[in-house]
């Protein structure tokens, strides 16, 4: 084990902890004041939100740009370099740009900086100098604080990028809720791979009309055990007279009352009362968490009280949510 590189590694954990300290502090102060200027002002806007930065900014701008967009902030980001080439046509004047910098002296910059003023687009700059090239254009600063690099020599970026990129991960959760942004929101914009598949509905998924296992309350256990049977889904509802579930009958009640005359006796004594339902506007990854959590492999499906359909933790493996 080379403890040289575990303590060069917890060093820069520790660094980098402070200076989000210090973000965090700093949020209790001006930097909150600007925060929720900048909030509002994205809110208010038409348009969309213009990210920019050159360098390690850049690359953090570009994340900020892609979680601005899938949180239901309409964002795009614009290359400093390539503004001044005519990229500059993207911002339009119901436009907000948001321009990172820490030292807010970007000459890369200069373009977007003249554009914003000449056509009066709202600049926010996020900056460790406020009194920068860059801050003195912006209409509102995040002034982030001055924290010490991880790099040893004080040239990488390092602690200055985090504070950057929580930064943006803070504004756009502050907008995402801002605008009532919901989890089926995000689906919309996220409908590839296993994310995807966790925010569809159960109604996408669940087993309707005749395959839904049911028997009415009262019936033999030798009915519902055919029921089960064909089905296949190791369990069976107990339905009311006005057809509400009341209970569940699930291969474990089996195999708790295995002992004496089962066949003989009701779905009553045997059914497990209360049993956990979901209904049908329930996002899969909340049915696959009640599935783990409660050891069990099916849910009925309710609407109103009455059982429309089932949803198995095969049909949760098999597209890929489980």
């Amino acid at each position: 084990m080379d403890t040289a590189i575990r303590t060069s590694a917890l060093k820069t954990i520790d660094i980098e902890a402070r200076g989000l300290a210090l973000l965090r502090e700093a949020l209790g102060g001006a930097l909150g004041d600007a925060v929720e200027a900048a909030v509002a002002r994205i809110l208010g806007a038409k348009g969309r939100l213009i990210v920019t930065g050159m360098g390690k900014s850049g690359h953090i701008c570009r994340k900020v740009a892609a979680t601005l967009a899938s949180t239901g902030t309409p964002a795009y980001f614009v290359h400093p370099a390539e503004a001044g080439h005519g990229d500059l046509g993207m911002i339009t004047a119901d436009d907000v740009v948001l321009a990172a910098s820490w030292s807010g002296e970007s000459t890369e910059l200069a373009a977007i900086i003249a554009y914003a003023g000449r056509f009066r687009v709202p600049l926010i700059a996020v900056t460790s100098d406020a009194g920068s090239t860059l801050g003195r254009a912006a209409d509102i600063v995040l002034e982030l604080p001055k924290a010490e690099e991880a790099c040893p020599h004080g040239l990488a970026p390092t602690t200055s990028t985090v504070l950057q990129l929580a930064l943006g991960d803070a504004l756009a959760i502050a907008l995402l809720e801002g605008r009532g942004f919901t989890a089926r929101d995000f689906g919309v914009f996220h409908p590839g791979g296993k994310l995807g598949a966790s925010l569809r509905q159960v109604r996408d998924v669940m087993h309707v009309g005749e395959m839904v296992p049911l028997v009415a309350a009262g019936a033999a256990m030798r009915d519902a055990l055919g029921v089960m049977n064909d089905r296949r889904f190791g369990c069976v509802g107990v339905v009311d007279g006005e057809g509400m579930l009341v209970g569940i009958i699930t291969d474990g009640d089996l195999r708790r009352h295995l002992t004496g005359d089962l066949l003989g006796r009701t779905v009553d004594e045997i059914m497990t009362a209360r049993p956990k339902t979901v209904r049908p506007e329930t996002l899969l990854a909340r049915a696959i968490e009640m599935l783990s959590s409660s050891s069990i492999t099916a849910l009925f499906v309710l609407q109103e009280g009455r059982p429309v359909g089932i949803v198995h933790m095969h049909d949760l493996l098999r597209i890929g949510v489980a």
